[in-house]
């Protein structure tokens, strides 16, 4: 079996511009999850299907305030 050990040279920086870009990647997927949940999982998260799409629906850049940095 054949192990892969990152070095140095392949090392990805993460610079503030690469950290913002993760996070919005992170709330699209986050809101794309969201849309794939069935009946059983929102009443579990105590989420309206209503709510679960109107937060789905909303726009990448419109995060809470407690995410942006």
């Amino acid at each position: 079996m054949t192990y892969f050990a990152p070095s140095r040279q392949n090392a990805i920086v993460c610079t503030p511009r690469r950290t913002g870009l993760r996070k919005i990647l992170a709330v699209w997927r986050q809101r794309q999850n969201l849309k794939k949940l069935d009946a059983d999982a929102l009443k579990d998260i105590g989420v309206s299907r209503t709510k679960a799409m109107a937060e789905a629906n909303r726009p990448i850049w419109d995060v809470p305030n407690t995410w942006r940095s």
